[in-house]
């Protein structure tokens, strides 16, 4: 194959076969000479400086014995330098199933934060207090975790985190003090970013020519997973209790260990020489000065997920008040709007994210977006359906761009994955911090309108954004090199 993957809207094709080209052959040389089927040791790939903690748990002999369990490997999923694992359809649904049933941990607790209260025995405002806690500490695994899967391996990384998850939750289950359970919700959600490494993952593992469509499938369980959480928990705790939600979110955890442990492939450290933790954190700011590409789609990520949030959140106040007056179920029902862009979404990343430059299905999917918010914002004070049309078109917007964004910065440094797809989460998470915010905000001063007004602020930001640079141009902004929509390489190779 003369060329790799050319689905990023702003280097020439040559110049992502070069990278992708250079990080696999430099994967393949680790994975040479170092046999997968040994329980390589997690603690000795962090840098002396920036790894001491990690060094010092290393010399602990119960530490020694936990790992050499979680870091077995069994042989049909061992690292093969000579005959990689096949990345299957059935792989890309497990990592999806993984996704869905891990995000959800973060979103259970949100359409019964009233019951909460009750049981603990606190206020409203305190019982908020869970959701808030479990976003930060999603925001700190995010930062401070995800980055550490381009220097260990990912398989027993990936494994480690979720039963630490689940075993914390068994804790969640059982507490009935609120101070405990707040603080459990922060351990737990620290942990849950798991999904955040199997992207960079299905990156490395899917052919090029399929990648925005096995990212779409990861993607998909992600907003499934929000949705599945709300409806769930709403459904059971109506007709039982809150704890029962808690103790199927903890079975389910221990089904995601087991199925990863039997099924999920090894994959060589990308950076096998081992890095500075904190100059990995560092180089992290550094890569939004050297490359256009992840500037771009993470202003696109935060507007997006902006419009996203705003809606969410002022969508009970519209929903509960007049002439709608909707009961809480009702309400949560609204989620399975969601999962027709979960159905949707996939099959348009196999048959135009797959072919095109990523910056085309952007500017569809955010025109979409733009004609959903703008039916829904101004007619959704009197008929429900312009705030269906925009739920659907939101959610198909959503993970249109971020699926195509993706696709688009794991072709700039393959080695480094992981820290890029962290860059681009963390400004994805600053927009729904923004967006829930502006939106109570405006939603409290001037109502449904105002609110939906500023969310296509959200959306034409996005569109200026995604207008400023061509697919083909590797500077900062302009359209140079050309504005053929097609990938490049996938030309090249029939040709």
């Amino acid at each position: 194959m003369e060329q790799m993957l050319a689905c990023e809207h702003g280097s020439p094709a040559s110049l992502d076969l070069a990278n992708e080209k250079a990080g696999t052959e430099e994967v393949a040389r680790g994975a040479a000479s170092d046999n997968a089927a040994d329980a390589v040791s997690m603690w000795s790939l962090a840098d002396g400086r920036g790894g001491r903690w990690f060094l010092k748990m290393g010399r602990s002999s119960f530490a020694r014995r936990c790992w050499r369990i979680i870091s077995y490997t069994p042989a049909r999923c061992r690292w093969d330098a000579e005959e990689t694992p096949r990345f299957s359809l059935g792989l890309n649904l497990l990592f999806a199933f993984a996704a869905t049933f891990s995000v959800a941990n973060l979103y259970y607790n949100h359409p019964i934060l009233n019951i909460l209260a009750r049981d603990f025995g606190v206020s409203y405002e305190r019982a908020s207090l869970v959701p808030t806690v479990m976003q930060a500490g999603y925001a700190t695994g995010l930062l401070f975790l995800c980055p550490l899967g381009d220097v260990f391996r990912r398989r027993a990384f990936v494994l480690t985190l979720t039963w630490l998850t689940a075993t914390v939750w068994l804790a969640l289950c059982l507490t009935s003090r609120f101070e405990v359970f707040a603080a459990l919700s922060f351990i737990a959600s620290v942990t849950t970013v798991t999904p955040q490494l199997m992207l960079p993952l299905v990156g490395d593992l899917a052919p090029p020519e399929k990648r925005a469509h096995a990212l779409s499938l990861v993607v998909s369980g992600l907003l499934a997973g929000i949705l599945v959480a709300r409806i769930l928990s709403g459904v059971v705790t109506q007709y039982s209790s809150w704890r029962n939600v808690y103790w199927i979110a903890f079975a389910m955890q221990y089904l995601i260990v087991i199925l990863l442990w039997f099924f999920m492939p090894d994959y060589p450290v990308t950076n096998s020489g081992g890095l500075n933790y904190l100059k990995m954190l560092w180089e992290m700011v550094l890569m939004l000065t050297k490359h256009p590409v992840l500037v771009q789609a993470c202003l696109i990520g935060f507007f997006t997920s902006a419009t996203f949030a705003n809606y969410w959140t002022t969508l009970t106040f519209l929903l509960a008040e007049p002439p709608y007056s909707y009961s809480s179920l009702v309400i949560g029902c609204f989620a399975f709007i969601g999962l027709g862009a979960v159905v949707l979404v996939p099959l348009y990343a196999k048959s135009v994210i797959d072919r095109f430059v990523p910056l085309f299905s952007i500017v569809l999917g955010e025109s979409i977006c733009l004609t959903g918010v703008i039916i829904g914002t101004y007619t959704g004070t009197f008929t429900v359906a312009g705030p269906i049309i925009q739920a659907l078109a939101i959610d198909v917007g959503l993970q249109t761009t971020q699926i195509a964004n993706r696709a688009a910065i794991f072709t700039l440094e393959p080695k480094a994955r992981n820290r890029l797809n962290t860059v681009f989460m963390v400004s994805v998470f600053s927009g729904q911090l923004m967006g829930t915010g502006v939106g109570n905000i405006v939603y409290a001063q001037g109502g449904w309108i105002q609110s939906g007004s500023v969310s296509v602020g959200f959306v034409c930001a996005s569109l200026v954004v995604s207008f400023v640079r061509g697919p083909w141009n590797e500077g900062w902004i302009g359209w140079k090199g050309g504005w053929n929509l097609r990938r490049r390489d996938l030309r090249n190779s029939q040709e």
